[in-house]
């Protein structure tokens, strides 16, 4: 299976393919500017699926969970381009341009454009760039990020109330966003980091209202949700593990065996 995903510069990623592939689970910690060049990604959330299709726009907001599926189309291969608009560079453009918030954006969780032609001609313009027929330098690079800003606020002018907005994440209820959240296979300093907590607070709180280890809790969990799939809707171990969190389907089946006694096939 052939596919790439490469940092053209430090802001810009490429990724490319020509087989449907499932991407790893994400902690997105900043804001990026993508856009679907060819086929489709699906990417699943905490709030459900969004189906980005070809030629679509979106701005993803940081700090949240995603895993993607990628699919190419009938006639070309998967491609999507992405700005990361980082704190810093959002910070020194506020500061430059003094621009001030005045209230929350309204809904935060997913946010698409129609693919008007000025963002189509703004990605048109980072393709040579994405393969390779042209270098970079890094003024211009600096620039071209200044200029999906831009877009972005021409495109609607609240959106200067998500992308300026510095605040760290509010401590949140840390039960219920765990029970939303534990089949994604990130670091417990990513979930501490989703939940408003620092790393030591997170596990004091968890240990409180759980008993145990963040590591132990997530296993168990998946492990509770893997036997509900594979004795209620007739799931099939190979086609559950990876979105349970498990990492590889040797460990599945061990671990499986190792809580409930029996193998997946006992069911």
């Amino acid at each position: 299976m052939e596919k790439t995903s490469e940092i053209i510069f430090d802001k810009l990623v490429y990724s490319c393919a020509f087989e449907s592939y499932k991407g790893h689970e994400e902690f997105i910690p900043d804001h990026f500017l993508g856009f679907q060049l060819s086929g489709e990604t699906h990417a699943f959330h905490e709030h459900g699926k969004t189906v980005i299709k070809e030629n679509t726009v979106v701005l993803v907001r940081k700090n949240q969970l995603i895993r993607t599926m990628k699919y190419p189309s009938k006639n070309e291969k998967y491609q999507f381009l992405s700005i990361t608009l980082d704190d810093e560079t959002l910070r020194q453009y506020s500061t430059e341009n003094k621009i001030v918030t005045n209230h929350s954006f309204p809904d935060p969780q997913k946010i698409f454009f129609e693919p008007d032609e000025f963002f189509k001609t703004y990605f048109t313009s980072l393709i040579p760039y994405a393969h390779r027929t042209k270098d970079i330098p890094p003024r211009l690079a600096a620039l071209k990020v200044k200029e999906a800003i831009e877009l972005l606020l021409q495109s609607n002018s609240d959106i200067k109330n998500l992308l300026f907005d510095f605040s760290e994440p509010h401590k949140i209820d840390l039960k219920e966003f765990m029970n939303r959240n534990f089949m994604f296979n990130v670091s417990i300093e990513a979930f501490a980091r989703l939940t408003g907590r620092s790393l030591s607070g997170f596990k004091r709180d968890f240990n409180k209202i759980f008993n145990m280890t963040p590591k132990q809790w997530l296993k168990e969990r998946r492990l509770k949700e893997a036997y509900y799939l594979i004795k209620n809707k007739d799931k099939r171990p190979s086609d559950i593990y990876l979105d349970l969190g498990f990492e590889n389907l040797s460990h599945f089946y061990f671990s499986f065996k190792q809580k409930f006694g029996v193998t997946t096939t006992k069911v």
